[in-house]
């Protein structure tokens, strides 16, 4: 049975400048900096996490109405990684793109080695709120919303967020080699607006993911799909991208996307990209030019 969930955040007080660590309690924020707890990714490496949190929740502790706070990314120093193909929508929008490397993205979504690769640093990260952009010479430009799963330096998942893998599509669909290019820019990763720690995969499982996109207004795509949905368990993508590699805060680790809106639309300066998890909550950044 899952653990009672909390949502931690990073955010900066009205009138104030610096970063603090809190969780969510209705709507508020309560400030867990006070009570030794300066840094999130110190906390999420911490073997007590849960007993700490419980006690917090029951320690009188300052708070200030969540609507008067700025959040910040809830990335603080971890990297940013991402895997692809592990929705069958994803596959077949990738095999769309691209009749050159069509085969390779066939291949890695039944393969036992799953596709990962690298996405950004986290002070180039987004938070909600925040801008993602779209590359200047690209022509196909799409927003992807995706589960984050948030693990602390010894590989283990200790809590989800929500993720947009900006991506350019007509970039990675000219050739499978330009996928850097076409994945990793300014302005090219959010994730927020919180932490969410508790639930077990089975529970991440039966979340919805709804991608919104909204122009002028107006609503210009609309979207959803299931967690349940991703192909590969949440160990098996951990276990890989641990493989070889230390993370000695931790990662963050995008599991992939199950909506792609189809081949005529792209993103444009000044669209507002909506992505809400049913068990986390809602991400939402305007679109710039980069």
């Amino acid at each position: 049975m899952s653990a009672a969930p909390v949502t931690l955040c990073r955010f900066i007080p009205p009138s104030q400048r610096d970063p603090r660590v809190g969780f969510v309690d209705g709507g508020s924020v309560r400030d867990l900096t006070t009570v030794g707890v300066p840094r999130l990714d110190e906390l999420l490496d911490r073997l007590d996490l849960a007993e700490l949190l419980a006690t917090a929740r029951r320690a009188a502790l300052p708070e200030w109405p969540l609507n008067r706070v700025r959040l910040l990314t809830p990335v603080e120093s971890q990297e940013v990684w991402a895997a692809g193909v592990t929705y069958l929508r994803s596959k077949q929008a990738r095999m769309e793109e691209s009749d050159f490397s069509a085969r390779a993205y066939d291949h890695v979504y039944e393969a036992a080695r799953p596709e990962i690769f690298f996405k950004s640093l986290a002070h180039k990260v987004s938070a909600s709120g925040e801008a993602v952009g779209i590359r200047q010479d690209a022509r196909w430009s799409v927003p992807e919303p995706e589960l984050a799963l948030v693990m602390n330096s010894a590989g283990r998942v200790v809590g989800y967020s929500i993720g947009n893998d900006m991506s350019s599509r007509d970039i990675e669909g000219e050739n499978l080699l330009y996928l850097p290019q076409a994945k990793i820019y300014s302005r090219s990763c959010a994730i927020g607006p919180w932490i969410v720690v508790g639930p077990l995969e089975e529970d991440a499982r039966s979340w919805n993911v709804r991608l919104e996109i909204r122009r002028d207004g107006a609503s210009v795509f609309d979207g959803e799909t299931s967690v349940g949905q991703l192909k590969r368990t949440f160990h098996e993508l951990v276990e890989h991208l641990f493989r070889s590699q230390t993370f000695p805060t931790g990662a963050v680790l995008l599991t992939g996307a199950g909506i792609v809106p189809d081949d005529s639309f792209t993103l444009q300066a000044g669209d507002a990209v909506r992505i809400t998890i049913s068990g986390i909550g809602t991400l939402e950044n305007p679109v710039v030019v980069v």
